[in-house]
């Protein structure tokens, strides 16, 4: 239950960022509650384990009130959390129902749930190849169907279909990789020569570089990203922070090096953690 209790807390955090009110500010208005309802409504419809309820929300002050029915404690209790993440919420009076029919109920709503996170799936893989230089000018076709993803299309080089593999592979979420990307050897000579084309890309901001390699390693399941802290100048990314083995090292500087102007990476401050011994 950790992911998606880190899950919960963090779509919570960033959804309330704009509802912060002032510290002035001693009564909060009803348009910032209808603010935080509303956001915390969308925090609630976002995780994949509360969606397919009813959970009615209503804040007075800065106290959350739950209402509705859920199929269990693990999700009454998570449902909680998500709403104490949820800036701008104190306290939170817990009315939610524990109904064990409800696990025949839910079904439906649980299959909708599904394609929006394969939908939303799909939509990361595809901005993580536009963001690669390999891959950002191949028209790829992403399918994700319960955590299954399927690529297809064609591209000019071996590394071009393994690098793709590779990024879908790693994205948070992805269980299997059906890698169905050709390659077309007539065409390649051509693609050889509008790819050399397209790299030769206006130079990208440093802010730009930055935060595709942070965003990238969010979504990378075999690293820890918020650890991770990225400085870019001239498009030369300088990695620092620590991670938990040479394996994540090496992931995180694959990871930034394939980004679209980056013109070299430096991990010498990005340490491995030190094994205490119990």
């Amino acid at each position: 239950m950790a992911a998606p209790y880190r899950l919960a807390v963090a779509a919570a955090m960033l959804l309330s960022l704009p509802l912060a009110a002032s510290a002035a500010e001693s009564l909060p208005t009803p348009a910032h509650q209808a603010r935080l309802e509303g956001g915390l409504q969308t925090a609630l419809a976002l995780n994949r384990l509360l969606n397919p309820y009813k959970i009615e929300v209503r804040v007075e002050g800065k106290t959350a009130y739950l209402q509705g029915e859920v199929e269990n404690q693990v999700e009454r209790h998570l449902a909680e959390q998500v709403a104490l993440a949820t800036r701008g919420i104190d306290s939170v009076e817990n009315q939610l129902r524990v109904n064990a029919e409800l696990v025949e109920q839910p079904l439906e709503r649980r299959a909708y749930a599904q394609r929006l996170e394969d939908a939303t799936l799909a939509s990361v893989i595809q901005a993580r190849l536009l963001w690669s230089t390999h891959t950002q000018a191949v028209p790829i076709e992403v399918e994700s169907r319960d955590g299954v993803v399927t690529l297809r299309g064609q591209v000019n080089s071996a590394e071009a279909k393994e690098l793709a593999g590779v990024l879908a592979g790693s994205t948070e979420g992805v269980f299997l990789v059906n890698n169905l990307i050709s390659l077309s050897a007539a065409d390649m000579a051509k693609l050889r020569e509008e790819q050399q084309q397209v790299r030769i890309d206006p130079q990208l901001s440093d802010a730009w570089i930055n935060d595709k390699i942070q965003t990238s390693f969010m979504y990378s399941r075999n690293l820890d990203g918020p650890n991770i802290k990225v400085a870019t100048q001239d498009g030369v990314v300088r990695l620092s922070g620590e991670v938990v083995s040479s394996e994540q090292k090496t992931i995180a500087v694959e990871v930034a090096r394939q980004i679209r102007g980056v013109r070299g990476v430096d991990a010498d401050m990005l340490k491995i953690a030190s094994k205490v011994s119990g």
